[in-house]
């Protein structure tokens, strides 16, 4: 907006001034008919202000000589020649604006060419302020929020290139990231920096706020959010793997590094993938419990010691643990002597015949018997009665204390469960030790279930005071051979007669010094709970399955004559 433009008020700079744009300005910029501005006459030039450029004061244009101009002293206030002071009213007094020195100039006192203000423009923002040129207003192109003012074509300085951009860590950081400072402050920085830029760069330079923070913010901000989704992802990942993703196996049949694992007795099927999973035989306890599940007979796997290979695929593990070649076990039968459990256990750990039974004979003590365990000079093995029946691992690089060990602990559980030592008195024996050699003459005599109880009565009804049948010997065969070593059905009077061991029921009383055998626990309970018939004979009329009991000794000798009708004697 040039001095044209203000009138008695701040105005616009209206478009149909003859001065708008570049062409007003002569000797600069002529108009395409090359006529001058004010009807020929030069416009005067006036003090530059020192923030406006450096115009030469005092100088005028052709035209304007001999025209007075009110100028300002240094109050402040408009002085005019003398000669027009009739023609001017005196401008009241206002101070003078800050940060503009006096300046002269003015408009033609003659009123040739006053000017009439124009409307005010609602789009102006400075338009709207008082009219009267010289009231007390603001400079609005003082403060730092106004548009620069107008300056002729000739002084015009060239745009202010933008400053290029700085590196990257020079950018204007967040208020967060920046922080320091009062938010509001910053934030009318913010805004006085924005006007600005809008203003394509003029006025003073943007102030860059200074970092107050390093990049340890942005750092802890990457961490926390970094990690709370590397939690995320992980929790997901195992939901996922645990809910729907096969469970890891291995494929195929395995390698050739073979391992022997322990099943303890009672373990299902996720102790068993767990300890498979520990020796290296499956990759996990999932795959094997879903294989096992899926396998037909994969729930009878029983408890001991399994030759398997390492790495192999679940399903091929519970195929070969089902397979009795792979399995590294040693099983002891109800009824069965110790001789055979030691010699089977020789065998599984590759040693050497009869190393076991050594051991038995010397370590018996420290194996973990019963206390209530009898020990005589009479007995054949001190352990026979206390391997209790099952099956057991038995590998190679296994001991075979440690075997033993497991065997008798099994028997003292299953004894101290079924209470002996407190129901030996009522049966009319002296103690526990006593009731497991009953139970093993039962499990040795008899044949089938219902022969156990018939059996364990002829045993008590025979060792009574009372007994006037058999004189309180046992008469059993079974005893006889155990002495022996045998298992002969067929034995002579003379035979029986000549010998004198303590084995010999034929011709001792009572028990033998110990058990025959290891009873299992169907002639365990037929021990506690025998008949009450009145059986105190019995005979293996087939010779081999088919015993029948008698009362008197005359239904005895009938069913003696039967044996011998069936075997030919």
């Amino acid at each position: 907006m040039t001095e044209y433009g203000r009138g008695p008020g701040s105005e616009p700079w209206h478009p149909q001034d003859p001065l708008y744009g570049d062409g007003g300005w002569e000797g600069q910029q002529a108009y395409a008919a090359h006529q001058a501005a004010y009807g020929g006459r030069s416009q005067q030039q006036y003090p530059q202000e020192p923030q406006y450029g450096d115009w030469s004061q005092g100088q005028q244009q052709p035209g304007y000589e001999g025209q007075q101009y009110p100028y300002y002293g240094d109050q402040g206030q408009p002085q005019y020649d003398p000669r027009y002071q009739g023609q001017h009213p005196q401008h009241p007094q206002h101070p003078q604006q800050p940060g503009h020195p006096g300046h002269q100039g003015g408009w033609d006192a003659t009123g040739t060419h006053g000017q009439v203000p124009y409307a005010a423009d609602p789009g102006d923002p400075y338009g709207q302020q008082p009219v009267a040129y010289g009231a007390q207003q603001p400079d609005l192109y003082g403060t730092e929020d106004a548009y620069p003012p107008p300056e002729p074509p000739g002084h015009r300085r060239p745009e202010a290139e933008p400053e290029p951009a700085g590196p990257a860590d020079e950018e204007e950081e967040h208020a967060f990231f920046a922080g320091g400072g009062d938010d509001d402050e910053g934030d009318e920085e913010h805004e006085r920096v924005g006007r600005r830029e809008r203003r394509g760069g003029k006025g003073r330079k943007p102030v860059k706020g200074k970092k107050k923070r390093t990049g340890c913010a942005c750092m802890v901000v990457v961490l926390v959010f970094g990690g709370g989704l590397a939690g995320v992802g992980y929790y997901g990942y195992k939901f996922y793997q645990n809910r729907f993703a096969p469970a890891p196996d291995y494929a195929g049949e395995g390698t050739g590094e073979t391992v022997t694992v322990e099943i303890p007795k009672g373990a299902g099927g996720w102790d068993i993938g767990r300890r498979l999973k520990e020796a290296g035989v499956v990759k996990s306890a999932e795959a094997f419990v879903h294989a096992q599940g899926t396998t037909p007979g994969g729930d009878s796997i029983q408890a001991g010691a399994y030759l398997l290979k390492k790495e192999m695929s679940a399903a091929s593990a519970v195929r070969m643990m089902l397979d009795p070649k792979s399995q590294n076990n040693v099983i002891v039968t109800p009824g069965e002597r110790n001789v055979a459990v030691y010699q089977a256990i020789d065998k599984k750990l590759g040693i050497s015949a009869g190393s076991t039974q050594k051991i038995a004979n010397k370590e018996y003590r420290d194996l973990g018997m019963p206390t209530w365990v009898k020990s005589s000079t009479e007995m054949k093995d001190p352990l026979e009665g206390f391997l209790f029946p099952g099956t057991y691992p038995a590998a190679k690089g296994m001991k075979p204390d440690a075997i033993l060990k497991q065997m008798v602990a099994q028997a003292k559980e299953r004894y101290a469960a079924y209470g002996l030592d407190a129901k030996a008195k009522s049966l009319g024996l002296h103690d526990a030790f006593e009731l497991v050699t009953v139970a093993s003459l039962v499990q040795a005599e008899g044949k089938t279930h219902d022969d156990f109880r018939k059996m364990a009565e002829v045993v008590y009804n025979r060792l009574k005071p009372t007994n006037t049948e058999t004189n309180q010997l046992l008469q059993f065969d079974s005893t006889y051979n155990y002495a022996k070593g045998t298992s002969n059905i067929h034995i002579s009077e003379k035979e029986i007669n000549s010998n004198q061991s303590p084995y010999n029921t034929y011709t001792h009383k009572g028990l033998p010094p110990g058990p025959i055998g290891n009873p299992g626990e169907d002639a365990l309970k037929a021990a506690l709970n025998p008949t009450h018939d009145g059986w105190i004979y019995f005979v293996a009329t087939d010779g081999t399955t088919n015993t029948e009991f008698a009362r008197t000794y005359e239904e005895f000798k009938q069913l003696k004559d039967k044996f011998n009708a069936s075997s030919g004697n």
